[in-house]
């Protein structure tokens, strides 16, 4: 259910308990909301909860065998021609091939399905966006919001549920009223997968231990390098341009789908939308940061601002080495990185010159991840009312640390009025490898250097 994918019910469960659950998930739901409500009560009625749209697709739905249990589901029923609508993407050209052969894609367009490309579209908002205010059910991957593509911030808002694929099915033959595939009768035919290679070795070029290198990729004016990205300095001052209290904020708010998918071969223009739906100023008060430290290493003079950080650690005791202090931003956020693995939510925020995180926790490993290979320090702080939106933070002999697997960390908050406080903060567990790749800047800088 709606918002998380640990928010989970059987079916029965579901139904039997339908105006309890559906308040409790619509309360808890709204709460995260902000400018708009979600409304689940609303579609329980008439015996049943109903819903206005079915998804089958992806690495995780679309699979052989999940289309063709559907099939077996609709064969001679109907989906119906109400508000109800079911999609279904296989997730293959050669299971797509299958599929239309054995004559499954036939019974699922007679039924009123819609069979579309193999394409990742409903998971992030670029396919069958749900309608504002539907309730969509899907066997795809995550249901943050903002994930199939609802903009909360813009009034618009659609509710998605995470399911099997022939419940899915069951619910399409019941013309929309939610219902488990254990309630129906159905025989499955489960017939065989035949795997036809020649449809990839027919469009697909397999360059691996065969280079043609007198042939030179075409790039289109869309399609951009990464920008270069600087290697650890022996300090690093960092402002916080975003302080986010949410218990998690996941992957999608951090760089959101739908239509940023058109830049993903332009990391600078694509970096623009960076917390955008979330934290709208984020991009604004980053890239300030950004160019201080492309000013920094071009030998230019340090802002006002900058200065006036330095001469506040400088009076707190502490020793600043400007030449050799890496300049960028932050964010702080409880638990950032939930949802999907895409690795934009790190590389934005570098490009858009982030050197560090500040959390509590990490959501997921791969988020973590994703950071340390785009050379951002993971920092964790168990106190972080210390610092606020705004502030700098001075972590001053950070690359010696590092090398030398020195995960007790002494930071140093600094306010606007020049009020400076200590306070302690780690790393965690990190590979040799990975130390290197944070010093080295990235991962690209450090298969360069290797």
């Amino acid at each position: 259910m709606p918002m998380h994918p640990s928010n989970t019910y059987t079916i029965h469960e579901l139904l039997e308990n339908a105006e309890d659950i559906l308040h409790a998930v619509q309360e808890a739901a709204n709460k995260q909301l902000k400018g708009v409500k979600m409304d689940l009560l609303s579609k329980y009625h008439d015996g049943g909860i109903w819903v206005e749209q079915g998804e089958i697709a992806g690495c995780s739905g679309g699979t052989y065998d999940n289309i063709c249990a559907a099939a077996d589901i609709l064969r001679g029923k109907s989906c119906g021609n109400g508000a109800f609508s079911l999609n279904v993407y296989p997730g293959s050209m050669p299971a797509w091939s299958c599929l239309a052969k054995n004559g499954r894609l036939f019974d699922l367009v007679s039924a009123g399905a819609i069979i579309r490309e193999c394409f990742c579209g409903p998971c992030f908002g670029a396919g069958d966006t749900p309608a504002n205010g539907e309730f969509s059910i899907r066997h795809t991957t995550r249901n943050f919001p903002n994930r199939e593509g609802s903009k909360p911030g813009e009034g618009q808002l659609s509710a998605v549920a995470l399911m099997d694929a022939r419940s899915i099915a069951a619910t399409a033959a019941n013309g929309g009223k939610l219902t488990a595939a254990t309630d129906i009768e159905v025989e499955y035919t489960n017939p065989p997968y035949e795997y036809d290679a020649g449809i990839y070795a027919k469009r697909v070029y397999n360059g691996w231990g065969k280079p043609e290198p007198e042939h030179e990729l075409k790039f289109g004016p869309n399609i951009k390098d990464w920008p270069e990205m600087p290697a650890l300095t022996d300090d690093l001052l960092v402002k916080v341009c975003s302080y986010i209290t949410d218990p998690v904020t996941t992957t999608d708010e951090l760089i959101p789908s739908g239509e940023t998918s058109s830049y993903r071969s332009n990391p600078e223009r694509l970096s623009e939308f960076a917390l955008s739906r979330r934290d709208p100023q984020y991009v604004s008060r980053s890239k300030v940061l950004r160019q201080e430290d492309r000013d920094r290493r071009a030998g230019k003079g340090l802002s006002e601002e900058i200065k006036a950080v330095y001469e506040s650690l400088e009076m707190h005791g502490l020793k600043v080495d400007p030449e050799n202090t890496d300049v960028g931003s932050t964010i702080f956020a409880n638990m950032p990185g939930d949802g999907s693995a895409r690795e934009q939510a790190a590389s934005c925020q570098r490009v858009m010159g982030a050197s560090a995180n500040f959390a509590k926790a990490y959501a997921t490993k791969r988020y973590r991840s994703n950071c340390i290979n785009w050379g951002m320090t993971p920092f964790l702080v168990e106190h972080p009312e210390v610092f606020a939106l705004g502030d700098y933070i001075f972590v001053p002999g950070l690359k010696k640390a590092i090398l030398e697997k020195n995960d007790d960390i002494t930071a140093y908050a600094v306010k606007p009025d020049g009020t400076v406080t200590e306070f302690k903060c780690s790393i965690g567990p990190l590979t040799d490898p990975e130390r290197q790749i944070i010093v080295d800047g990235c991962l690209i800088n450090y298969y360069r250097n290797n």
